[in-house]
């Protein structure tokens, strides 16, 4: 607990520092760009494919009749944007994290490790191809997850737990790896996921659960068509400032953690390597006088 809490405020210092602000703004500019690409190129086709869809539907269609006898029928014009608007924010998440993987979180753990490290070995247990390959696999397992999850969202306490637990799995996965794989061995790493899994998970839960924060942006109704041009970047960075603090968050734990492994390691090998105290041979000490006072004959 005081690892888990103490890597929790040390990387709240370190998100305000000058440095990490400033590249957080890096995954921002491409997703911006990514986001803006794509919507000249499919926006007005997702549009119409999502209001096709919605009129081929007879419940859809009493719907907006329900709506327009109670005066809500304008409704309709802003459900087809909302809906392409929501479906794309997973995969706004997706690319946030592995983006904040490839570009910051080897820079900020080599914040970390400078400033807090500075005489941490580093064993290169993770090549970066090792840690792209690892990003993907698990990116991919979670979102398998995420689609066979979907029909328990419906129920309504599991729809606060699922997603959440599933970002937060795919934040443990990928970060933990990261802060690790220029410092860490392969085994030493094994060895610090088996140790610390529990609370990396807690970490990436609680991390899940500070990444959906930004979706209440996504909550502003009709408004969130008009501003989307300032509101969509804004939560792109806020996913990335968050992502940022996940990173210093794994960086600050992992690194103390193996700086304690291999501490606990060397103090083992110490004591095994030190001699032995050697056995004392009692029936070779000499033994002191125990003649009886007196009972010396005079010579």
């Amino acid at each position: 607990m005081n690892l888990f809490l103490d890597s929790f405020w040390r990387a709240l210092a370190y998100c305000v520092r000058p440095r990490v602000i400033a590249l957080s703004f890096l995954p921002l500019v491409l997703l911006v760009a990514l986001a803006l690409g794509l919507g000249y190129f499919y926006w007005e086709g997702a549009l119409d494919w999502v209001r096709s869809t919605l009129e081929a539907s007879s419940v859809i269609n009493n719907v907006w009749a329900w709506l327009e006898s109670v005066g809500a029928g304008s409704l309709k014009m802003v459900l087809a944007p909302l809906i392409v608007i929501f479906a794309v924010t997973p995969i706004l998440v997706v690319l946030s994290l592995l983006t904040v993987a490839v570009l910051m979180t080897p820079a900020l753990t080599l914040l970390v490790a400078e400033r807090r490290f500075p005489e941490l070995e580093r064993k290169r247990g993770g090549s970066l191809m090792f840690s792209l390959l690892w990003s993907l696999g698990s990116t991919v397992l979670a979102l398998i997850a995420i689609f066979i999850s979907i029909p328990l969202w419906l129920v309504p306490p599991l729809i606060l737990v699922l997603p959440p637990l599933i970002w937060g799995w795919l934040t443990y996965r990928v970060m933990a790896f990261d802060a690790l794989a220029e410092h860490a061995s392969a085994q030493e790493r094994r060895e610090i996921f088996r140790r610390h899994r529990g609370w990396l998970l807690g970490m990436g839960v609680f991390c899940g659960y500070l990444g959906a924060a930004p979706s209440l942006i996504w909550a502003s109704g009709a408004m969130l068509v008009v501003m989307a041009p300032i509101l969509v970047p804004l939560a792109i960075w806020l996913y990335t400032l968050i992502f940022a603090l996940s990173s210093l968050w794994f960086a600050h734990y992992c690194l103390a953690a193996l700086q304690a492994l291999r501490t606990e390691k060397a103090l083992a090998a110490a004591s095994v390597a030190a001699p032995a105290p050697a056995l004392i041979d009692l029936e070779a000490l000499p033994l002191p006088d125990d003649t009886p006072f007196g009972s010396n004959t005079a010579r």
